[in-house]
């Protein structure tokens, strides 16, 4: 009799048993993979964005902060009645494979349009965005961009700045100027000079 009991019931535990075939689990592996390819390509388009952002960042920043235009040669000041400066003269050129520089000059009449910015500070006064004139010299094309293999002679008359832009005399005996050169694309260049003790009617600040 006990007999019988243990055998009907190990017959019910096997009828409640089931078990997985094949398929079901070729299915499920099927979708774990299929999640986890997903999921993969998802985190690795959004590395390769990050990454392209992050590259153009680089180049960006890159871009503003080489220098695009240099000095060339000395800085020239005349001076009429040798007891204030009249005129500074400083040659621009394009660096090494710079990209062009737009230097159409501020006439004054054209304040605003000029694409290339010139400040000029002394112990005493600050302008930015002043007059200046800028003459090819050398090879040139005739046109206002500073490209590779071009230099530019910028003027500035200090004799025909704004009024009150300027304390007269605008720039004296044993005085500094700092002139800060700021083209659209690319860093600023800084030229800073001191005149001498007494002035010449044309000075060679190099």
């Amino acid at each position: 009799m006990k007999k019988n009991i243990f055998s009907t019931f190990a017959k019910t535990l096997a009828n409640m048993q089931r078990g997985m075939t094949g398929l079901e689990t070729a299915i499920i592996l099927i979708a774990f993979v299929t999640v986890a390819a997903v999921f993969g390509y998802a985190v690795l388009s959004a590395g390769l964005f990050s990454a392209e952002r992050g590259k153009e960042t680089i180049y960006a920043g890159l871009q503003q902060a080489k220098a695009n235009m240099e000095l060339s040669g000395s800085v020239i000041v005349t001076s009429a009645d040798n007891l204030t400066a009249d005129t500074i003269t400083f040659t621009v050129r394009n660096a090494i494979a710079g990209t062009p520089i737009d230097m159409a000059p501020n006439s004054g009449a054209t304040a605003g349009e000029n694409m290339c910015v010139i400040s000029l500070t002394t112990s005493d006064n600050y302008s930015n965005n002043i007059k200046w004139d800028a003459d090819a010299i050398g090879n040139a094309d005739g046109d206002n961009l500073l490209e590779t293999g071009e230099q530019f002679a910028i003027t500035i008359d200090l004799t025909d700045l704004p009024t009150g832009t300027f304390a007269d005399p605008a720039l004296g005996k044993n005085d500094w100027f700092n002139i800060q050169v700021k083209p659209m694309l690319g860093s600023s260049m800084t030229i800073q000079r001191t005149l001498p003790a007494g002035l010449d009617p044309v000075m060679d600040l190099y």
